[in-house]
């Protein structure tokens, strides 16, 4: 349920049994960065960066983290850069029912909720629903309970022929900002569940008449791609938007993403505020 730029190939894993080296120098690849360009940003030669993409020096635990962090290397994949390299994981990964972890939950649903009567919700790293706001539930009206049944995803949900597929008037646009924004998560993960979502979801039928007539129906000028979608007989117009915890220290944390749909006209904004969702005057 997010927007996305434009798509890149899906990546096939690199190979983690040849040791650390091919796996940063997959990331560096990835990144676009020279050798010399990263051994500049680490501090480091770009001679010691061959010797440790080619296995002729192994790199410190240190080193690891630190060309990880210039690589902007997700947090799950750090831990198994240094487990390549011998070393145990630095970062814990943390079950969200944990009670170490219940106050920054506790915030993070207390947030969803202020931005009611606009829709919000939590997701993980597959598109799981975390915890959702009245708003969500509002747009979710009507579709079938086996799909509601836990855990929700909201990849399924969004993109099923019987979920809000056939209500979105723009599917054929949003479908393809999905698969995108998924195939990019898939670059740069190793994660067969994501995979497998995404061979799921992509291979959904799509209606004949989706993309069809709404995507000039309205002349609102609109400064992203808005999901434009039928509940009770309206047109609701939103625009999404991401955010994630900066500097995360755990993987639960790192995949966390919180997404808030805006209205992207008056006259959304005037229907949810005045729905019996509304929280709001």
């Amino acid at each position: 349920m997010t927007t996305a730029q434009a798509a890149v190939p899906v990546s096939a894993p690199i190979p983690s049994d040849q040791g650390v080296g091919p796996l940063l120098r997959g990331w560096r690849v990835r990144r676009r960065v020279s050798q010399l360009e990263l051994a500049l940003r680490a501090g480091s030669s770009a001679r010691h960066i061959s010797f440790v993409e080619t296995g002729r020096s192994r790199p410190s635990e240190e080193m690891v983290l630190r060309l990880a962090e210039h690589l902007d290397v997700p947090v799950r994949e750090r831990n198994a850069l240094l487990l390549a390299a011998g070393y145990a994981p630095h970062y814990p990964e943390t079950p969200l029912d944990d009670p170490s972890i219940q106050a920054l939950r506790a915030g993070v649903e207390r947030l969803i909720r202020a931005y009611e009567p606009f829709p919000a919700l939590v997701v993980n790293a597959t598109y799981d629903v975390v915890a959702a706001n009245q708003g969500i539930a509002m747009l979710l009206e009507g579709v079938p309970r086996r799909l509601l049944a836990p855990p929700l995803n909201a990849m399924r949900l969004t993109l099923h022929p019987e979920g809000l597929a056939p209500r979105i008037l723009n599917l054929r646009a949003w479908r393809g900002h999905l698969l995108a924004q998924m195939e990019r998560q898939i670059a740069l993960q190793r994660s067969d569940a994501l995979r497998a979502l995404h061979e799921e979801v992509a291979a959904y039928p799509v209606p004949d008449r989706a993309g069809g007539e709404d995507e000039q129906a309205s002349s609102v000028p609109y400064f992203a791609l808005p999901m434009r979608i039928e509940h009770d007989g309206r047109v609701l117009s939103f625009l999404s938007s991401i955010s994630t915890f900066n500097t995360p220290m755990d993987v639960t944390v790192a995949e966390l993403a919180i997404e808030t749909f805006l209205p992207a006209d008056p006259a959304t904004a005037a229907y949810l505020h005045s729905t019996p969702h509304s929280t709001r005057s």
